[in-house]
């Protein structure tokens, strides 16, 4: 069974996320039968494209935050019977089948297990993991940032699911550090490890016939005079400036570094320049990149026609990626948005206003091209990725330095947790199928 990273969802991180978790684990448990929690209602099943040669059958199960506390979904619900014993096991079908599940997974968004999002949030994403525990089932944390965590009392539930679970991973060495402080004596480098994320696994898929003829000659002209530019713009910042500087402490101003930085790219070089949504919500709700995207492009083209354009908001997490590695240079707000860039060897900056992204580009050498809005001004943004962009040659060469390795990590650390899942299901025997 699988939490924190569902389908049914506009975010092409979560969606990388379950994508490349699903896959990792049919590769090497042919015959796991997968279940995955998501935002809807009750049991369904689906088929979903992982890759090119894969396609898996998916039973969904609803589980959600909320007040609707007459759903069998809610998490609270779910959590009171967890407690109940073989009584919450007849009262709520949801602890029943994690009763028969031989391991749970759980990835919580990649970065969302934190209460820096407030404590609703971080009661959505801690009581799978404490639901698991409490009803015995192997608890796998899959690959996923932890912390940070502000509130003294929050930080002891995290520690909590932290030494209840089978198995933890971090996806870069400064979580990892706090992975060990929430254990404490209870660290075993057997059973706690640092990984990279999953996304690193992701598989592209060709997205050719879904992109526009223009977007299609852009990918088809020549790089030495025409190199093509991504960029990934964060509609939940774009969108609403003043929550930036408000909720996220910036300094720099999102709108105009933007502004001026592409002005500067399209005035001074002959870059084609495709901004790629990663979160394609519609266009007028308040944290989609597809509405933000299509809004720089629309300024930027009275004065540069022909050379921006908008990926399409149909494509999904692999297609994107396949998108991705096709640029020359790419800069991203959204952390799996650069994943993809970072995963396909494409020189990469990010506009980072959490801390979650420095370890990640440090995994792979990549450490000086994470440009903090809250640290520098506007002009200071821009001059840094001014820099990036031309220093992308050497940013190429060192990525390819370290990449083998980061993808060997992505591939051991699977084949780790699928042996782990091997023995947990042997000691469960009789109980369920790899779940």
């Amino acid at each position: 069974m699988l939490f924190g990273a569902s389908p049914d969802t506009p975010n092409m991180g979560v969606s990388a996320l379950f994508a490349s978790a699903v896959a990792a684990i049919k590769r090497r448990i042919p015959d796991a039968h997968l279940s995955v929690f998501d935002s809807g209602l009750g049991v369904r099943c689906s088929d979903h494209r992982i890759a090119d040669d894969l396609t898996v059958s998916i039973s969904r199960r609803g589980a959600r935050a909320g007040r609707r506390y007459d759903r069998p979904e809610n998490l609270a619900v779910m959590s009171a019977a967890a407690a109940a014993g073989r009584l919450g096991a007849r009262l709520n079908a949801n602890i029943r089948a994690i009763d028969r599940a031989v391991a749970v997974l759980d990835i919580s968004g990649g970065d969302s297990f934190s209460d820096i999002y407030g404590t609703k949030r971080f009661f959505s994403i801690v009581r799978p993991k404490l639901i698991a525990i409490r009803r015995g089932a192997p608890l796998f944390l899959l690959p996923q940032t932890f912390g940070p965590y502000r509130d003294p009392k929050l930080k002891a539930i995290a520690a909590q699911a932290v030494r209840g679970a089978e198995m933890c991973w971090a996806r870069d060495e400064r979580s990892f550090a706090i992975l060990r402080e929430l254990l404490g004596d209870a660290f075993d480098p057997d059973h706690h490890r640092c990984g990279v994320d999953l996304a690193f696994g992701l598989e592209p898929r060709n997205a050719s016939e879904a992109l526009s003829s223009d977007l299609r000659s852009m990918l088809e002209a020549d790089r030495a005079t025409r190199p093509l530019v991504g960029f990934n713009i964060s509609g939940l910042i774009y969108n609403n400036a003043a929550k930036a500087v408000s909720r996220y402490r910036f300094k720099a101003d999102y709108q105009a570094l933007l502004e001026q930085f592409l002005s500067w790219l399209l005035e001074t070089t002959d870059a084609n320049l495709v901004l790629i949504p990663h979160v394609m919500s519609e266009p007028g709700h308040y944290e989609s990149d597809s509405g933000a995207c299509e809004r720089v492009a629309e300024s930027l083209g009275e004065k540069h026609a022909g050379r921006v354009l908008v990926s399409p908001r149909t494509l999904d997490q692999s297609q994107v990626k396949w998108l991705i590695a096709r640029t020359d240079w790419f800069c991203g707000t959204r952390m799996h948005s650069t994943i993809a860039a970072l995963s396909s060897g494409v020189p990469v900056a990010t506009v980072s206003y959490s801390d979650k992204a420095m370890g990640v580009f440090e995994t792979c050498g990549q450490g000086e091209h994470v440009i903090d809005p809250r640290e520098l001004g506007t002009a200071d943004v821009v001059e840094r990725l001014k820099g990036s962009f031309e220093s992308r040659t050497n940013a190429k060469a060192s990525l390819a330095e370290h990449l083998p390795a980061v993808k060997a990590r992505a591939a051991e650390q699977m084949d780790a947790v699928a042996e782990r899942i091997r023995v947990a299901a042997s000691r469960r025997s009789g109980q369920g199928s790899v779940a």
